[in-house]
Order: structure tokens, then sequence, then C-alpha cells
């Protein structure tokens, strides 16, 4: 009841245009940068990480025109190669959410060294794919191993535009994930992908509009043509939720006098309790890339947790998969990379409920991707509406600290009369590069500004 009464009063703030970021971000007295406060909520689960303590964000930022959904992968001929839709890139426009029979995806490359003085193209026109019976179909996972291009994509449902109780939702149900197309040629052709919505790659959902496991799949980012894999295998990490969740997210409807209030939900609706932001938990499995295996179920593992003397277990069977790391009610879409400056794995996680408010984001740290995960920073309200987040490996410093946060921002402006502003500043409704600085506990915000060199 705490938890719901708290998010009444969050909800009435954003509708009548509060902004507290006055109080979130502490500005610096030698440029524009500042230092995001962390606001860990109280039941978090994952212990404080006593190395890296906070993010620095240094006021460089990219200026970039086009769509959104960027999962940059760094390949052998030090291009960036990465999916995006909704939206116009080099001239193009794709969008992915249409009437399930004419999703589009589309395919980009991001040619250079300094990450804001990209030249973005094209690769081919983007690619329709039907997502029936859901009604949009979404880029996921995507990796470039050995010149080979692997482009995965999810469906969601019900509709982009989903109304229940006067509230407006934006795809709150997560689908299965169809499989991944493929381009030998670095994104000028395709095969598409042998599977469909209705014969995905992982054995889920148990029914229709039902909840996954390996929901929008994601792969690491070992670096460039995944140079630093453990053993060469792709290591994939989804978001999803349990059949007959104890605690499902609550819905929201108008309140008397303006804002939302909380509600449970009827249970003929399907709702973000795992939707295209929000999840329970976080899934990984694995796999070693090929044409012949990136679609075929059985040369899958999957983390299946840990045995008695604390050693992670493997498994080909889906239905003995465990979580990685579990925070009911505060997980979604999530991404990780490996640093090797920091030895560390850096995983970055977007909690959107109610899908189309203000969204928190949080970065956690781990020595390995099996764990244990620690608490780096968490970003309440960070975006506002922030999501999609991911360090591309091109962009880390030799050192690990200096590294460039690539996200998109704010696409539901005005939807349920929420206010939504661009905060840090420089973010947008497409793709967005920010300067960011990890600090330790003895570091101060002054000290990580004058360290900063122009490596780009």
């Amino acid at each position: 009841m705490i938890r719901h009464l708290s998010l009444f009063f969050v909800f009435v703030l954003i509708t009548v245009g509060v902004s507290a970021a006055s109080d979130k971000n502490t500005p610096t007295d030698a440029d524009n940068g500042f230092t995001w406060k962390s606001e860990v909520p109280d039941d978090c689960p994952f212990e404080r990480s006593q190395t890296l303590t906070a993010i620095f964000f240094t006021g460089r930022h990219s200026d970039y025109h086009c769509g959104d959904t960027w999962y940059p992968s760094w390949a052998s001929d030090g291009n960036l190669y990465s999916p995006w839709t909704d939206g116009k890139t080099d001239g193009v426009s794709c969008k992915s959410g249409y009437d399930g029979k004419k999703a589009h995806t589309g395919h980009g490359m991001m040619i250079g060294d300094d990450p804001l003085r990209l030249i973005i193209k094209n690769t081919s026109p983007p690619k329709a794919a039907s997502a029936e019976p859901y009604k949009g179909r979404y880029p996921a996972g995507s990796l470039v191993h050995n010149g080979i291009w692997y482009y995965g994509t999810y469906c969601l449902g019900p509709a982009g535009s989903t109304k229940h109780n006067g509230f407006t939702w934006n795809w709150p149900v997560l689908g299965p994930m169809p499989g991944f197309q493929i381009s030998r040629d670095m994104g000028k052709t395709w095969e598409p992908s042998p599977l469909s919505p209705e014969t995905p790659l992982f054995p889920e959902p148990k029914v229709h509009l039902g909840p996954v496991k390996m929901g929008a799949p994601h792969f690491v980012d070992f670096g460039k043509n995944m140079k630093h894999s453990p053993d060469g295998k792709a290591y994939m990490l989804g978001m999803g939720a349990m059949v007959d969740d104890p605690e499902p997210r609550p819905c929201v409807k108008p309140a008397t006098g303006g804002g939302f209030e909380v509600q449970d939900c009827d249970t003929d609706f399907a709702h973000a309790n795992l939707s295209w932001i929000t999840a329970d938990q976080v899934y990984m499995a694995r796999v070693k890339p090929s044409p012949e295996t990136i679609n075929d179920i059985k040369a899958y593992e999957f983390f299946g947790g840990h045995d008695v003397n604390g050693k992670p277990v493997w498994t080909g069977d889906f239905e003995k998969i465990k979580p990685l790391i579990e925070w009911n009610n505060n997980m979604g879409c999530v991404t990780a990379t490996w640093v090797p400056g920091l030895k560390k794995y850096l995983m970055c996680i977007t909690d959107g409920w109610p899908t189309v408010a203000k969204m928190d984001s949080y970065i956690l740290e781990a020595d390995t991707l099996t764990g244990p995960w620690r608490m780096v920073v968490y970003l309440k309200d960070f975006g506002d509406q922030a999501y999609f987040l991911n360090f591309p490996s091109k962009f880390v410093s030799e050192d690990g600290r200096t590294l460039w946060l690539c996200y998109s921002a704010n696409f539901s402006r005005g939807w349920n009369g929420v206010k939504l502003d661009f905060n840090p500043p420089g973010g947008r409704y497409g793709l967005c590069l920010h300067e960011v600085k990890l600090l330790g506990p003895s570091d101060s915000t002054s000290t990580a500004n004058k360290s900063l060199k122009a490596t780009w």
C-alpha cells in the first residue's frame, strides 16, 4: 500500500509538470558537467559497489537526427552496425509498430572514431516481417561477428496504443523472439529468419500474450569482433517474468483532481507486468555464433542458476532456465558491456512502468557475467524518459572510466497529460550519445572534470 501511494504522488507531480531535476543533478563549477544523484530504493536487492559509486555527465553529447533503438556492434572492419526503427535515418523512414503485417526494421552503419562526428548510413532499405498474431515487431539482439551480421527481432502486443480505464499504455505485452535474419555482406542483403512469431526461437510464451523469459534479448558487447568473449561464445540477456506472479504490477487510472492513481488490473487485461520496457527478472543464454547455430535452439545453453558450490550451471534444457538476477516490479530492458580497463561488466537496466511516463534506469557492475552484480548508480527519472541504454564498447577509454552512453528519450511526450523534459540536456527522441565518467569513492566531480581528455 505504501508503494502504491508513493506512485500516486509521483503521477500527480508528473502531470502538473513539477520538475525535481535540480535535486537530482549536482552541477560542477568547471563547466556544464554534473553528477547525477543516485537514489537507490530501499528494497533494492543488490549490494552497493565499492569501486564505482557515481556517474558524471561531462556535458558533451551528440546531435544526430536519427530514429531510435540503437544497439551498436563493433565489427572487424572498425565500423559499428546497429538496428534502428521508429523515425528517419539517412533520409529513410522506418516504423515497427504497424498493423502486424507490415512491421519494418532498419539497418544502420556508424562510420568514424569520434562519437560526435560519426557518419551514419543505411546499409539497405528497412525490411518488413510479419508480427502476427502480435502487432509490433521490433529490433532486438544484434551482433556482427567474423563479417556476418545476426539481427534479431521481438514481438509486442496487443497494440502500440492500448487504452484501459482511461489510461493509454504503450505495448503493454512483451512477446516472443522469432529468430535472426542474417547478412553475409555487412547488411547489404539479408536472409530472412526461418522462424516466426508462431514458431519462435525460444519455446515461449505458453499462451498468447502470456509472459516470456528471454524477452527482447540483447547480446553482451565483448568489444571489436567479440574480442573479449571468455570462450568464443555470444551471450544474450533477456528480460522476463514468471507465470502466476504473486505480486504483479498494478494498473493506473485517472485520479480525481488530476494525476493518476494505481489500482489492481482487471483479470482480462494483459498489462505492463511484462511490457516492452518492464520486467521482473533478467535471464541469460549463450551460443557459438554461426549461420547454422543462431536459429537452432539445440545449439544454445541457458543459465540455470548456481550449484551448491556457487559455480554457474548451464543447461541445454530451456525449461531449466533460472533468473540471472531479479528485482520484482523493478526491472526491464537490459544490456551489458565488458570494460577491459575496469575488468568488469557494466549492465544497464531500465524500469519503464507504466510504459509512457518518466522512467528509472540503473547501472550494475560485476567481475563475471554470472555475478554477483552490484549497484553503481540508480538514475531516477533519467531522460526524463530514457530507454534502450547501452555502452558501445568502441567508445570506452583505455582505463574504462570514460564512456559514451547510448539511449533514446521521450517518445510519449504529452501522452496521458504527462510532461516530459530532456534531462540531461541534449537528449532527443532518437539516437542520443552522452559522454560520462564513472567515479569511485575517492573521486570528486571537480577532479573528474579536470581529468577528462579529448580522446575521440
